[in-house]
């Protein structure tokens, strides 16, 4: 079976997030399995030659042209990549596309319609009703036809399932099936012990803008150091948004500019030691699908604080392996971020979440597992189509 995988972007410092991981993760997964796994997509960022690999999966990047720069990452295509397209489509048995409203992935799935190719399309929560007038004009001109005429439409979370089918309705989506994100099992770090002497460490490893709430990340810092005068704060990931200087800026602010350090974007390397020497893990964003990042804090036992608009806080909350905040887009929320960290520092508490996260990812969200349910719906659409 070859599969081909089509995703916006990939860059060095991993500016698209999510949607690209589990790109790269499936397809190192799929490979394992014996399937022809690889990816297409736009590069930017690199100094050289676009690689032809990426994380062990082959790679057919193209150099991302930015046409429509105030649209950001919606707004850059290759006509390269758009020439090859058919070809590309036509050398898969199933093409599977990461979808967004843009100039890369949306193009691609209708020509794989176009191409009879059986069409999986996964939408990591960033299909849903809109009143922006230019994508309630993309919708009209193909995003709709997509969505209906795919082989199956894979969803996080029942939200994001409703959310899609809304973009169509009243006419009947393609067949919707469950696919959570999954992540490699690692080995569990060692979590905080009565009288550990080291300082506590909070972490922050997500794209650095407003929908993640950075700010409450930093607010919570002044509840944090009452406790703990010594703990830090590492705030690490992509610029975005271009609010690290901001961030920088409340926790000078706020007088806890000495415990807050912003490290930029880490390879995937680096975000695994970063959470193995953390103590807790933040991400409070507004609205967070089914975040990658978390997953990855809990496969090495790291106690993670999440929004309960998360797709991920039911889970979390029913282990224990964390603590679930309320999201008040309109409010700061960073005591209530600092409250929750400090339960997380209690070494007893941390070892039981520490346990716990560890365990439900072992049990529920390895990549393994996600593959397997992926080559399952596979067969289904090719014998289908």
């Amino acid at each position: 079976m070859k599969v081909l995988h089509a995703v916006t972007l990939h860059t060095p410092t991993h500016d698209f997030g999510g949607p690209t991981r589990v790109a790269l993760n499936l397809s190192r997964g799929l490979r394992a399995r014996g399937v022809q796994a690889a990816v297409v997509a736009l590069g930017d960022g690199f100094d050289g030659p676009l690689p032809r690999e990426v994380d062990g999966v082959p790679a057919r990047l193209y150099q991302a042209r930015h046409v429509l720069p105030r649209f950001e990452v919606s707004g850059i295509t290759s006509p390269a990549l758009l020439a090859d397209a058919r070809r590309l489509v036509r050398s898969a048995d199933v093409v599977h596309v990461h979808l967004m409203r843009d100039l890369v992935t949306l193009p691609l799935a209708l020509i794989a319609l176009r191409c009879g190719r059986p069409l999986v399309l996964q939408t990591h929560g960033m299909i849903d009703p809109t009143e922006k007038r230019v994508a309630q004009l993309v919708d009209v001109l193909g995003l709709r036809r997509v969505l209906k005429r795919a082989d199956a439409v894979l969803h996080l979370t029942e939200r994001e399932r409703d959310d899609t089918r809304a973009v169509v309705a009243p006419e009947p989506m393609a067949p919707a099936y469950r696919l959570v994100n999954g992540v490699q099992p690692q080995p569990i770090k060692s979590p905080r012990t009565d009288g550990d002497p080291a300082a506590p460490t909070v972490l922050y490893v997500a794209r650095v803008q407003e929908r993640k709430r950075p700010q409450d990340f930093v607010a919570a810092v002044p509840t944090v150091l009452a406790r703990y005068p010594d703990a830090r704060f590492v705030l690490a990931g992509p610029d975005t948004g271009a609010l690290a200087g901001d961030m920088l800026a409340l926790a000078r602010r706020l007088g806890v500019g000495h415990a807050v350090e912003y490290v930029g974007a880490l390879d995937h390397a680096d975000v695994l030691k970063r959470l193995r020497s953390a103590d807790v893990y933040v991400l409070p964003s507004v609205v967070e699908p089914f975040a990658v990042s978390v997953l990855e804090a809990m496969s090495v036992g790291l106690p993670v604080v999440v929004t309960g608009t998360g797709g991920l806080a039911p889970d979390v909350a029913a282990a224990g392996a964390g603590r679930v905040v309320d999201s008040r887009p309109d409010a700061d929320n960073g005591e209530l971020v600092g409250r929750a960290i400090l339960e997380l520092l209690e070494p007893a508490a941390n070892r039981a979440a520490s346990r716990a996260a560890w365990e439900l990812v072992r049990d529920e969200f390895t990549v393994d597992g996600v593959v397997e349910t992926l080559h399952g719906i596979y067969e289904r659409v090719i014998a289908e189509h």
